[in-house]
């Protein structure tokens, strides 16, 4: 409730902004009549692109915290795995919400559940721990028999693997809230924001969440830590069921896309492999299934949250003089599309639940093709938004070349 109050306060403060006596029309781009002699009163184009695009890497590349890859993987595999990962950041990060707020959530479930910390809970489901003969201890059913070793690893050897200490993530993460203050800075001083910071805007505040979750994670670990089983025999490899194999229908694939969002993988299967997928997120069903499915509804609950908040922020910009009409209603209708989009998919999950649909019935099979029809339509208008937010740029006014006076809040003496 607290953000959406301060979120129409900020959006009737930008609309205040175009009728400050400063502000001239678009496409002027002479800056000498509103900055003075002191540099420091002004910014340039390149200062708003490069502050934007810096704080956008931070929030998508650096902010991502990845699962073990595969020992063997190359580097150039290693680093298309990390741009995928940031291209599904920038399109959906939402997405990147609900996998971080299951991770915590199972982490913490495992923590309590064996008596381990957090930090030991986070590597356990994110395919940190593997058996000495290679593949990862990715099931919940495998932890028994490997735990008195995983205790035995110290939290200090896990975090030592971390490319990232609880410092330069603070740093990080004050370069989020940072760029946050300047924003709402130039709206206190009627000062003009342009799109690229409001999606910026967009991106930095999800980016803290983001952060947030993932705290107690190690970052960019690249190599897992091999532990000895304690009893039992070799772990047996997962069946593959014939029907996995052959004929599998559309839905079918369309729902194991839905599932890999929470982490769950029907298709994969732990032996053979020597990694976990880079949405996987260790399960807890048979921990508690009460649990379970109250994780499930916290994970969904955040996932269409964090979209409705990623696309009000781009609202935002809904009196914003855009260069032309057609620029402004294309960002106002995929704007609102983005805020709209999570209650469709919400509607929909609802309506499974309500109604007990089973995967085969017809009107399941309905609901879930209107679900992947509404999904192109919405990365078609994260992408417009992305686009927009540079292309408005060639026609900027005087106001926006302005740059915030600190001296207003903090005095020179």
């Amino acid at each position: 409730m607290v953000f959406w109050i301060l979120l129409i306060l900020l959006t009737r403060e930008l609309h205040l902004t175009y009728g400050h006596p400063v502000h001239i029309s678009r496409g002027t781009t002479d800056d000498s009549e509103l900055c003075d002699s002191t540099i420091n009163n002004c910014r340039t184009l390149f200062d708003i692109v490069w502050g934007c695009l810096a704080t956008i890497f931070a929030c998508t590349w650096v902010a991502l915290h990845q699962n073990v890859p595969d020992r063997n993987r190359s580097w150039l595999s290693l680093l298309l795995r990390k741009l995928m990962m940031m291209l599904v950041t920038i399109i959906a990060p939402e997405m990147v919400v609900a996998l971080a707020c299951r991770q915590l959530i199972s982490a913490l479930r495992i923590s309590k559940k064996f008596n381990i910390s957090r930090t030991h809970g986070f590597f356990c489901t994110m395919g940190g721990f593997v058996a000495q003969e290679g593949y990862p201890i990715a099931r919940l059913k495998q932890l028994p028999a490997y735990i008195s070793a995983i205790r035995n690893v110290e939290e200090e050897d896990i975090t030592d693997r971390s490319k990232g200490d609880a410092l330069s993530k603070g740093v990080a993460l004050a370069q989020g809230l940072w760029f946050i203050t300047q924003c709402m800075a130039r709206v206190s001083q009627h000062l003009p924001v342009t799109e690229l910071e409001v999606a910026t805007l967009a991106f930095a505040a999800i980016s803290i969440l983001i952060r947030s979750l993932w705290w107690w994670k190690p970052l960019d670990v690249q190599r897992p830590i091999a532990v000895a089983r304690a009893y039992g025999t070799l772990d047996p490899p997962d069946q593959v069921s014939e029907a996995s194999q052959t004929g599998v229908p559309l839905w079918k694939h369309l729902d194991n896309m839905v599932s890999a969002t929470y982490g769950q993988y029907p298709n994969y299967h732990v032996i053979p492999s020597t990694s976990v997928p880079a949405f996987w997120t260790m399960e807890i069903r048979a921990l508690d299934t009460h649990k379970f499915w109250h994780s499930g509804f916290i994970t969904t609950t955040t996932l269409l949250c964090t979209g409705a908040i990623f696309g009000s922020i781009h609202c935002m910009a809904w009196g914003s003089i855009f260069p032309s009409g057609a620029e402004m209603w294309i960002w106002r209708i995929a704007s609102v599309y983005i805020v709209a989009f999570p209650s469709l998919i919400g509607c929909t999950a609802a309506c499974s639940i309500l109604f007990r649909l089973k995967a085969d019935s017809w009107v399941w099979q309905i609901l879930l093709v209107f679900s992947w029809i509404t999904c192109p339509i919405y990365i078609v208008c994260r992408l417009v938004l992305v686009v927009l937010s540079f292309t408005t740029l060639r026609a900027l006014s005087s106001a926006d070349f302005v740059d915030v006076s600190w001296s207003k809040y903090i005095p020179h003496f």
